[in-house]
């Protein structure tokens, strides 16, 4: 096997030699203040197109000697045709610099019917190749739709706009726990890793977010750990030229209010040094008792562009939470799902609040080396506390009559992360090479105190009973002792997770036939150190390769195939002492990408198995500890469309089919788990659509009419049961509404969720089995609620 893949790769090679020197016209577009014209389409003689790269290069190979008319246009910059001679043999370097036009606001704001689909990924997933052509499915979540389904924090249902992607069970707005084929996978921030923990990140205020992209299956070329699942990289906002604000006002159910602030533009006459503000704060209770939650966010970014070659970003990002206990979503009964009022809980009025403060800093630096050669590098700091309380079952009668504890959970975290990755192109023969090559290091600690308890109900009349609940405790709240830093505290609470790590990566996309075949080759080398609460670091070094293939049939369709491993850390302490693995694994994909009607709307078909090994879960009898499952197998089929089907009609749909189950079993795991067992997050069938249909013209230009769906069915909770299949969480189907209106800067939107005012069960099966009597969990969907939003744009 190894003799064939050095052949083949010596054949590739080979080829990449052996056409012959043509001729052929390049050159970088910018604007007129020196910035980089991403995006901007570049005509050759009115008919083949090439589009501007996030380098701001255009080419057109294999010409043959002449004269050629070449036109770089964008929508906002003054089209500019150069006419050009070029010779056989010649490589013509054609630049082109482009200035602003002076547009009436109406035209601007036409850019709100876009949005939708995206061509490129960004500079933070570092590679180069457009979305259409790269081989794996990549499915971004645009700041467009994020502001017209009123997305205030990635908790309240961004998700429904990537296919397979579920919430399962989670601790409210603390994070988000998203699932996505077979596993929860990991959160990146601009690039960056930031999960200290399984509790980690403290879930995004949507107000400084430009655009979430969901990586499907190992990304290999973006960090040196994630899981094989897939990642999600939240892209925060950053300055232009153009001086802009927007500012928002939003209500809604549950005494919700939300406003925001979002200033954009130059800070210098010269437009060198940049800037861009974003503000919001809000406050909301909830359809359960005694929960409230208050944020409040802010995030200066500050540019400047040292030289017209270099530019240096720095980006900050304060967030302030308080908010109720983490874990009043759960509902517990022995009765079976549903057999207590959708507003029930268990959390308690005088129960201590969480207060989280997260502070985060990036420093980038982006050096142009040449028109085909970028470097990047960039740092960024992460400092997170929280203090707090939360309210728990100790145990569960058959009666269903509860005897309460609280629990104190405060804990902090700090990330220091670096990285440095070169981009590029070259050309040997006929054959183009998008280089990538990065380094990758970090370092982070998470430290934690929740072995504080206290019994709050007394036995033999003193249980609380949800069916007549009287939340005053027996006992009473009684302080907890934080005499001592949470680093001291978290070694007798169970110690402290830390991760160290350092990797390098390379990659070569060779382009082959004009770029229509593209093979990439690529391979991380990655070391780390873990040590688990507290004990003693392990460490290890793997080898990770990747393999894709993509080829354009056409220019608006490719298929694909890729072969990628991942390499993932854990935290935990093993029931039985063994030391904890890595999580190792690997993705097979197959797909075909299209785009539409001139890009208007486009579709990805994916089909893919993913084997993971190694991977921990809580061990049942004790919480607490964790245990090796053995080897889990995830397969499935991924439809994702997007775009403007018709004029003024957007559409988001989207389903996935899901068959993950456990494969292998390692020994001492019990009757916990089964050779065959469905796993936790794996529903088979989910779907998810969004209409937006927008009348561009007429009296009532500017309003709009949206509607939604999403199900999910055959779904697997925590503990799926073969044989009991009334433990097995029923089905999900919730349908959403709104409409709007927009003239010239202001514009107004309502949402109502949950429009049918149903009964919905959003996750289930945590911790079930650790009680005196076997009982039923879950987390209840809020009934019908509507958010109302006012913006003004300047």
């Amino acid at each position: 096997m190894k003799t064939k893949i050095a052949i083949f790769l010596a054949l590739c090679s080979l080829m990449s030699f052996s056409y012959a020197q043509t001729s052929r016209i390049t050159g970088i577009v910018k604007t007129s203040d020196g910035h980089i014209a991403e995006n901007v389409v570049v005509l050759l003689n009115g008919g083949k197109a090439s589009k501007v790269s996030e380098l701001g290069v255009y080419e057109f190979n294999n010409l043959k000697p002449g004269n050629y008319k070449i036109t770089a246009r964008h929508i906002g910059l003054t089209s500019r045709t150069i006419e050009a001679k070029v010779s056989e043999g010649e490589t013509k370097v054609v630049d082109f610099i482009m200035a602003d036009t002076k547009r009436q606001l109406d035209e601007v704001l036409v850019e709100g019917l876009k949005g939708l689909v995206e061509e490129q990924p960004s500079s933070s997933l570092r590679v180069q190749t457009p979305l259409l052509e790269l081989p794996q499915s990549v499915q971004v979540i645009s700041s467009s739709v994020l502001s017209k389904q009123q997305i205030f924090n990635l908790a309240d249902g961004a998700i429904r706009n990537v296919s397979g992607v579920s919430r399962q069970s989670h601790w409210n707005d603390m994070y988000v726990n998203i699932h996505m084929r077979g596993s929860q996978i990991q959160a990146f921030r601009n690039g960056m890793n930031v999960v200290s923990s399984f509790w980690s990140p403290l879930s995004e205020d949507m107000s400084t977010v430009e655009r979430i992209e969901f990586v499907k299956g190992p990304a290999g070329f973006m960090m040196s750990s994630g899981d094989p699942a897939g990642i999600y990289n939240v892209v925060t906002k950053k300055p232009t030229a153009e001086n802009k604000g927007e500012v928002t006002f939003s209500a809604g159910s549950f005494e919700a209010l939300r406003s925001t602030l979002d200033l954009n533009g130059r800070l210098s006459k010269d437009g060198k040094l940049l800037m861009r503000m974003n503000v919001a704060a809000d406050r909301k209770s909830s359809f359960r008792p005694n929960e409230n939650n208050k944020r409040f966010v802010i995030a200066p970014v500050l540019s400047y562009e040292l030289n017209e070659d270099t530019k240096l970003t720095f980006e900050y990002t304060y967030q302030k939470a308080k908010m109720t206990d983490v874990g009043s979503a759960y509902v517990m009964s022995p009765f079976g799902y549903k057999s207590l009022p959708r507003d029930f809980t268990f959390s308690m009025p005088g129960l201590e609040p969480f207060n989280v403060d997260e502070h985060s800093a990036f420093l980038t630096i982006e050096h142009q080396l040449s028109k085909d050669w970028k470097l990047t590098g960039q740092g960024a700091y992460f400092n997170y506390n929280q203090i707090g309380a939360s309210s728990w079952p100790k145990d569960i009668a058959a009666d269903g009559k509860v005897i309460r504890k609280s629990d104190i959970w405060d804990a902090q975290s700090e990330m220091a992360m670096g990285q440095i990755f070169l981009n590029g192109q070259v050309r040997t023969g006929g054959v183009r090479h998008r280089i990538l090559a990065g380094l990758d290091v970090g370092d982070k600690k998470y430290d934690a105190d929740w072995n504080q308890s206290q019994v709050l109900d007394s036995l033999n009349g003193g249980e609380f009973d949800p069916q007549n609940p009287d939340y005053t405790p027996d006992f009473g709240f009684k302080p907890f002792d934080r005499s001592l830093p949470v680093s001291q505290r978290s070694a007798t609470g169970g110690g402290a997770m830390a991760t160290k790590y350092s990797s390098v990566y390379i990659q070569d996309e060779l382009g082959f036939f004009e770029d229509a075949l593209r093979l990439t080759l690529a391979g991380r080398l990655t070391t780390m150190s873990v040590a688990n609460w507290g004990g003693k670091p392990v460490k290890s070094t793997k080898v990770t390769p990747r393999l894709g293939l993509s080829y354009s049939i056409d220019k608006l369709t490719s298929v694909y195939g890729l072969y990628d491993q991942a390499f993932l850390p854990q935290n935990g302490i093993l029931f039985d002492g063994s030391e904890v693995k890595p999580i190792t694994g690997n993705n097979m994909e197959l797909g075909i990408k299209r785009d539409w009607f001139g890009g208007k709307w486009n579709t990805t078909l994916a089909v893919y198995q993913i084997v993971k090994n190694h991977e921990i879960t809580s061990y049942g009898p004790r919480p607490e500890m964790s245990m090796e499952i053995g080897q889990k197998k995830v397969k499935g089929i991924e439809l994702d469309i997007k775009g403007e089907i018709l004029k003024g009609l957007n559409v988001i749909a989207n389903y996935a089919y899901t068959d993950g189950e456990i494969t292998k079993l390692n020994e001492g795991v019990g009757n916990q788990f089964f050779v065959g067992q469905r796993l936790d997050g794996a529903d088979k069938h989910i779907a998810n659509v969004w209409l937006d249909y927008e009348l561009i013209s007429g009296k009532l230009k500017g309003l709009s009419f949206n509607a939604g769906m999403s199900s999910n069915s055959d779904r697997a909770t925590g503990f799926y049961s073969n044989d009991n299949p009334e433990y097995n969480l029923e089905d999900y189907l919730r349908f959403d509404g709104g409409l709007g209106y927009r003239h010239k800067a202001f514009s107004v939107r309502l949402n109502v969720n949950n429009l049918l005012d149903k009964y919905l069960l959003a996750g289930g099966a945590y911790y079930t089995n650790y009680f005196t009597t076997p009982v039923y969990s879950w987390q209840a969907d809020a009934p019908r609620n509507y958010r109302l939003t006012m913006s003004c744009k300047f």
